[in-house]
């Protein structure tokens, strides 16, 4: 597909989006890449770099290779995701340390958005179809009430959480900041972003791609063989996943971190008055609501604004 710079200045835009979702525990990039109108075309092209792609780049045939993994359109998508991490990170740090419930409330809308738009695109409607939504629902919500646990900081360790975790960003619904918490590794590599520290940054983007090659070819088969099947699970993971950007939580357990300092273990979702009586503080309801709406309808305006924005050029 020919694009302009134009074009492509959104699809950056896109991947910036998706960089910021993937910052925040609970929230997944491929989520964003959904509601953007990118999803399936950043499946095949990531597919795309293994086999023939694979085959050009040992021929050192470096322009046939470019044009079959759709260089240019995966170079723009993670360029803005880099941009986002790199500059996003600790505005999502302070954002969830200081307005958390504001912070979920506006994702809790938006991911709502998404959840809708994504089952627009199913085709046929079947009992096959609700079922593997509702198989998604049970995954993600499962996933969503495991427990933190204490992990090495080696680099292998970073390697197997990079692979892992980027299947999880690219899979809606399923956050690879979750899983990277859920692997005890969370703030670790936020941290080492911020400390710029080159080997744990290295390792851990060594085990982004390698977890990327593997799983995008089974989530582009899935889909073209499977398409209204996979994406009712994977709109059914988006559902599941509401239970952990619920804006309103109490802390049960907590642990003490390797720098002494407390973080919260095992946090349970409550109604906004019930969070008033346990924690004093002001659930800011009718903020929340609002951020909610904000979100929504900033998904409804994305999706409006990809179906009308012509990207290629030369037909």
């Amino acid at each position: 597909m020919n694009r302009n710079l134009k074009a492509y200045g959104l699809i950056t835009l896109k991947g910036i989006s998706m960089g910021a979702a993937d910052v925040v525990p609970g929230v997944s990039g491929g989520t964003m890449a959904f509601i953007t109108g990118i999803y399936e075309e950043l499946i095949n092209s990531l597919k795309s770099i293994g086999g023939e792609g694979l085959k050009a780049l040992i021929k050192f045939d470096l322009k046939h290779f470019w044009q079959i993994i759709n260089g240019n359109f995966l170079l723009a998508v993670f360029v803005g995701i880099l941009i986002s991490v790199l500059s996003l990170s600790r505005l999502i740090l302070y954002a969830l340390s200081h307005h958390a419930e504001l912070l979920w409330a506006f994702f809790f809308g938006l991911i709502i958005g998404a959840t809708v738009m994504v089952f627009k695109q199913i085709k046929q409607w079947h009992a096959g179809i609700a079922l593997m939504g509702v198989l998604g629902i049970i995954v993600a919500y499962a996933i969503t009430t495991l427990t933190p646990t204490l992990t090495p900081d080696a680099l292998w360790f970073v390697f197997l959480s990079g692979a892992v975790a980027i299947c999880a960003m690219i899979l809606p619904g399923i956050s690879g900041s979750f899983i990277l918490l859920l692997m005890g590794k969370y703030e670790f590599i936020l941290n080492s972003l911020k400390e710029f520290k080159i080997d744990v940054i290295v390792v851990f983007m060594a085990g982004c791609v390698a977890g990327l090659l593997s799983f995008s070819h089974f989530l582009s088969w899935l889909l073209k063989k499977y398409h209204d099947l996979a994406v009712s699970m994977l709109a059914g993971f988006m559902i599941g996943s509401l239970n952990k950007v619920w804006p309103w939580k109490i802390t049960v357990e907590t642990y003490t971190d390797r720098h002494g300092n407390l973080k919260p273990l095992i946090q349970e979702n409550v109604l906004p008055n019930t969070f008033l009586d346990e924690t004093g503080t002001d659930p800011l309801l009718l903020w929340a609501i609002m951020l909610a709406i904000i979100g929504l309808v900033l998904v409804v305006a994305i999706d409006s604004f990809s179906a009308r924005t012509p990207e290629a050029v030369n037909e």
